[in-house]
């Protein structure tokens, strides 16, 4: 008996507590999730929100794609909390470093990447991770990546130039009503980068709430196109349910006016 998928549903898959130690000598931590009985037939590298305004490893788009897509989709989602923030998980070491130290974070999640041998790695940054996504992404091992609410605030032109010159696909996904940067600006500024494909999301807004199925939808379409989208809403087989109670207060826009507090503040 089929049953419906809820934003609480965990569908089968594998998924294991990761380390991830950067160059700078910080442990990070994080999950690496896999489909249950197959490998993976390509990777996204999760690069979260801004975590002095409640972003994280489990900011719910990325914590379904966790939940879901690799029993979905055949996918690989390597998630990770960056420098200094907190989730279930656990909190990171350091401190947020305003997209500067952060690098040493993006290196890290791609160098775990390559050495599990996980295939076709692809970056998904969301707000504040996009901006990781475009100074720090462009690398050889990336296959592309994929932008889910850029507001293009600590990346700059000459991170764009660098994408333009790769040739590497990169696909913004761009709420309607977006509070920092909405699909015609968007396409203004992404056409320094001719491959870039602007797809502007009717009826969104930054945070994606209500919108989720319709980015994973997006980011499946793009890496791996052999699976039919939209992805099913519904399971045949079994299903757990994941607790999404503790984040209820950490739901809020990235760059928002008031700060959520952190564990221990």
């Amino acid at each position: 008996m089929s049953t419906a998928i809820r934003a609480s549903s965990i569908l089968p898959g594998r998924r294991d507590d990761i380390e991830l130690h950067t160059a700078d000598g910080l442990r990070l931590v994080g999950e690496l999730a896999l489909p249950a009985d197959r490998p993976p037939v390509a990777t996204l590298v999760c690069l979260h929100p801004l975590p002095t305004h409640g972003g994280m490893m489990d900011s719910h788009v990325f914590r379904k794609a966790a939940w879901r897509l690799p029993a979905l989709a055949d996918l690989a989602v390597l998630r990770f909390n960056t420098r200094g923030t907190s989730s279930m998980r656990g909190t990171s070491e350091g401190a947020f470093d305003g997209a500067v130290g952060e690098r040493y974070d993006v290196a890290a999640a791609i160098e775990y990447a390559e050495f599990a041998e996980l295939p076709n790695i692809w970056l998904v940054g969301w707000s504040f991770g996009t901006d990781l996504a475009l100074k720090y992404g462009c690398d050889p091992a990336i296959a592309g990546a994929i932008l889910l609410s850029p507001p293009l605030r600590f990346s700059a032109p000459e991170d764009l130039a660098t994408w333009a010159a790769s040739g590497r696909p990169l696909t913004a996904l761009v709420p309607e009503f977006d509070d920092y940067l909405r699909p015609a600006e968007a396409r203004e500024r992404f056409a320094a980068v001719p491959q870039a494909e602007v797809v502007g999301v009717p009826g969104a807004k930054h945070l994606w709430v209500g919108d989720a199925e319709t980015v994973l939808d997006e980011i499946v379409r793009r890496v791996n196109p052999a699976v039919e989208v939209p992805l099913p809403t519904t399971w045949d087989g079994p299903m757990e349910a994941g607790d999404v109670s503790a984040y209820a207060d950490r739901t809020v826009a990235s760059f928002a006016d008031t700060p959520v507090p952190q564990p221990g503040d």
